[in-house]
């Protein structure tokens, strides 16, 4: 079979592939026999027995016409989420066993076509940001090996960066989806809690613990983020999103950064972290410092307090039994939590609830937080010589998130002098998920960065301006309904607030089909058009404002709607239909057409020309 290089496909160039029948899915198996077994990236790598199996239901399902948005695609998951036919060892070799049967996420990749080849490397359950803390050997950053990769879900992220797979699942407890995602020059994308079912997930701490995600693109991420967020009833802390949240960001900018920010002396880090808000200044973004002590008295928690013990509580029983099998540094983390009582623990909940519902205030009015990913990065030696004290400089700004019930996306800034790759996170409440991902992708097609350690730039169009992004035309998503407003609605009329305050935000600015007609209502206050389809050749393009407004928010918003008009389909100038405003026949009786204008804008402007007097 012909050898074909996939190094730093996306996942739309093999699904081209495999359209354009440039490969076959043989070809995975041709991708994973060159996998070397002795990267230490991988713990495990697919056998063929397990690539046959997962080959011939993907065959299957593909005769049956099933809808496949991953066919095909390779994917790695941390070793602490189960794969059937793969042991489960979280960094542990007295856990051994093969699963039988896939974990939640796992069978959603699979029913969307992908194909999962092979099992990275992490710290010890999950315990570190390091990469280091591992029987299978420290995952060295790709960049430069004398320094840490990050963990703990070093593996997937180094078989991302260098282009092996085009998507990895990690895990994120205290910030191991978007330290090794800054320090491999990837995106890590950190879902909100409970957007992801954790079944089939070897619990850190189970009542933080996010499946995250690692891609060379923010595009890619979110494909995949899409396809992962399902409601779980098994998992108890699985949640349903309430599509109250926007979906972009606001017009003007607002970013929140701490007020106070620690580098521990990197001054490297520190130059390019002022160097991402400088480009952050030319995208027009608004950047205000806010008092951080709520943020770094919650992260301290993670580790300092009672909140340890949750981990212990996770793995206690095995540490009684295999106290060898464990990392010296992941034994003395966890051991710590047999030092507090369940008070103790009480008095951490009550403490996290307070800080979060404070950190929750101050981001309110922000579109979201920007810190570091990790303000410095270390060598194997300093993690050596002071293995827990340097793992936490890597948490600084990011051990707060899920305990404040946060959103994330980590993404690559610049390179530092030293050729290190630097990285920043947005931060948003809950539920932002899908304003942080748009503008994680203007902020990388901005930038126009390598991707990875690869020596090849995004493949997209590079924008010029987030406004520029905002007026491309955007995918539907689940969570939001668009909707065609043509009057009243429109940025800077009368009623537009109805959409900004419901979270409704501008998608594009576009135009109907030619087979519609615009009317003046008449008695209408404030004044309002009325939209209507024509069936002969007499109907004209009318320019419409397309927002997405939040699904839980829809019913109310269309219940303000008065008589003669309502909500219907308006069918677009490229052929989609979405929600929009229509005008019940009776309502045009004594309407005038003002359909030449174009659109209600041009047709406000002209009343509101001054009337100059003929010649006599």
């Amino acid at each position: 079979m012909q050898k074909i290089n996939t190094t730093g496909w996306s996942i739309l160039d093999w699904k081209n592939a495999y359209l354009s029948q440039t490969i076959t899915l043989d070809n995975i198996y041709t991708l994973v026999q060159s996998l070397n077994p002795t990267d230490p990236a991988w713990i495990s790598i697919a056998t063929t027995e397990i690539l046959d199996q997962q080959i011939q239901i993907l065959k299957q399902k593909r005769v049956q016409g099933l809808e496949l948005p991953l066919f095909g695609v390779p994917v790695a998951v941390k070793d602490n989420i189960d794969v059937a036919g793969f042991a489960t060892t979280a960094a542990c070799k007295s856990l051994l066993g093969v699963k039988q049967k896939d974990a939640f996420v796992i069978d959603l990749l699979k029913n969307a076509g992908a194909i999962i080849v092979g099992k990275t490397n992490l710290d010890q359950f999950a315990t570190g940001l390091v990469g280091t803390r591992s029987p299978y050997g420290a995952v060295p950053n790709t960049f430069n090996s004398d320094y840490v990769s990050g963990g703990s879900s070093s593996g997937s992220a180094s078989v991302v960066t260098r282009g092996l797979v085009p998507i990895s699942l990690g895990t994120d407890t205290a910030g191991s989806g978007r330290v090794p995602a800054a320090f491999n020059n990837i995106v890590g994308l950190k879902p909100t809690k409970g957007r992801f079912s954790n079944t089939g997930l070897l619990p850190a701490c189970k009542s933080l613990d996010c499946i995250s995600i690692f891609a060379l693109t923010v595009k890619d991420a979110e494909f995949t983020a899409n396809i992962l967020e399902h409601y779980d009833e098994q998992d108890s802390y699985s949640r349903k999103n309430p599509s109250l949240a926007p979906a972009r960001f606001s017009t003007q900018l607002k970013f929140a950064i701490p007020d106070q920010l620690e580098f521990f002396g990197d001054q490297q880090s520190e130059a390019a972290f002022k160097q991402a808000l400088t480009q952050l200044e030319s995208m027009n973004a608004k950047i205000t410092r806010i008092d951080f002590s709520a943020f770094t008295t919650l992260a301290a928690q993670l580790y300092q307090g009672a909140w340890v013990a949750e981990r212990t509580a996770a793995v206690g029983n095995l540490l009684a039994t295999h106290p060898d099998a464990f990392d010296p540094t992941v034994s003395t983390i966890i051991q710590k939590g047999f030092e507090y009582s369940a008070i103790d623990a009480y008095q951490a909940e009550y403490l996290k609830q307070d800080l979060a519902r404070q950190i929750q205030s101050q981001l309110e009015s922000f579109d979201a937080l920007i810190v570091p990913s990790s303000p410095t990065i270390h060598t194997l030696v300093e993690m050596a010589e002071a293995p827990i004290e340097n793992n936490s400089h890597f948490g600084t700004y990011t051990n707060f998130t899920n305990l404040a019930d946060l959103s994330a996306l980590a993404v690559p800034a610049c390179f530092r002098a030293d050729g290190l790759p630097f990285g920043i996170t947005f931060i948003a409440p809950a539920w932002h998920d899908a304003a942080l991902a748009h503008f994680g992708k203007a902020w990388q097609q901005q930038l126009g960065l390598p991707l990875g350690a690869l020596d090849q730039a995004l493949q997209l169009q590079k924008f010029q301006s987030l406004q520029n992004l905002q007026n491309t035309p955007a995918p539907l998503s689940t969570q939001y309904i668009r909707v065609a407003v043509v009057g009243a609605h429109l940025t800077g009329m009368p009623l537009n607030f109805q959409l900004t305050t419901r979270n409704a935000v501008h998608i594009e600015t576009t135009a109907t089909s030619d087979k519609y007609a615009l009317y003046a209502l008449n008695g209408t206050v404030p004044p309002k058009p009325g939209l209507a389809r024509k069936d002969d050749a007499s109907g004209k393009k009318i320019i419409v404002e397309l927002w997405d407004v939040p699904k839980a928010r829809f019913g109310e918003f269309v219940a303000e709607i008065p008589t003669p008009l309502g909500m219907g389909n308006v069918e677009l100038e490229d052929g989609r239909w979405v929600k929009g405003f229509i005008c019940e026949p009776y309502g045009l009786n004594d309407a005038k057409d003002i359909s030449a204008f174009g659109g209600w804008r041009a047709y406000i402007q002209s009343l509101n020309q001054p009337v100059t007097e003929k010649n006599t």
